[in-house]
């Protein structure tokens, strides 16, 4: 409930476009070849990308959607209120692509040129070494920006959290072992946090993910037989200029942003955490 109540009131923010006290500017404009447009079974999900993040797997992303590697391809696992994965030709998920295995990319030096905010009292009783914020429409735990002053190359450590929405990559137990597999959260991972690459969230189309064929709790989520597929995955600058979704998001920063944030803290009180925000969104064309 608290997740949809989050979501509820950052759709509104969206569809309202601008009003007085919301100037244009509390939005940025999502790069075309930073979007990721997967066409599903199900309906379209849209994925920003965030190379700064984890720059060697979104390349890979942008490689096999290029290639058109997924199209067509299971959400073989698929676990309600967790998340849902796919991309293995084989359906097992025992497979990948040809091309080599990539280590993880489970930190990053987070700098000034992309918007962040700290939200206070976000943890829920978690224990975090840093502060918890905002950064683009990433949750991550980071440095303060007052350590930037004292670093070489004026950026601090950061490390995104695994919240509804957010896009990571599968591997083995061998931490340096992703290839083309990735799965959308449609829950909270705690236990993934600082363990697997993030490399993204869902800006539109996360109720997409939540209807995909889920599979039983005792087969871990394998969906079996007849599961939702992939139709098509493609980078944005791939696809004809007239059908490129265009995304803008909200600035973190914004005025207007604070109060989703302080609508989510209401809503959850003592319970409030940084995966209760949704960053709003807005999307035309495609």
């Amino acid at each position: 409930m608290y997740k949809r109540l989050a979501m509820a009131a950052a759709v509104a923010l969206a569809a309202a476009g601008p009003v007085a006290g919301q100037a244009q500017d509390a939005w940025r404009a999502t790069p075309a070849e930073n979007l990721l447009v997967l066409d599903t079974t199900k309906g379209r999900v849209l994925v920003e990308m965030a190379p700064h993040v984890a720059p060697a797997h979104v390349e890979r992303l942008r490689t096999l959607a290029s290639q058109g590697f997924y199209d067509g391809q299971a959400f073989h696992r698929v676990i309600r209120d967790f998340m849902a994965q796919t991309g293995d030709p084989s359906g097992t998920g025992a497979g990948g692509s040809d091309l080599p295995n990539l280590p993880g990319e489970f930190r990053y030096r987070r700098g000034r040129d992309i918007p962040f905010v700290q939200v206070t009292g976000s943890d829920a009783g978690a224990r975090v070494s840093g502060i918890l914020g905002l950064h683009g429409n990433l949750p991550v735990v980071t440095q303060p920006d007052a350590q930037m002053m004292l670093t070489a190359d004026f950026k601090v450590d950061a490390s995104a959290w695994f919240c509804p929405g957010v896009a990571g990559m599968a591997r083995t137990e061998d931490p340096n072992s992703a290839n083309s597999q990735f799965y959308l959260m449609t829950g909270t991972g705690p236990n993934l946090n600082g363990q697997y690459t993030v490399w993204g969230r869902v800006v539109e189309g996360l109720d997409v993910v939540e209807r995909l064929k889920a599979g039983p709790m005792e087969a871990n989520g394998a969906v079996g037989a007849d599961p939702d597929r992939v139709v098509r995955a493609r980078v944005a600058t791939d696809l004809p200029e007239a059908e490129r979704p265009r995304v803008e998001v909200m600035d973190v920063r914004s005025p207007a942003f604070q109060a989703v944030i302080e609508e989510a803290r209401a809503a959850r009180g003592s319970r409030f955490s940084i995966c209760d925000i949704q960053v709003p969104t807005r999307v035309a064309g495609g």
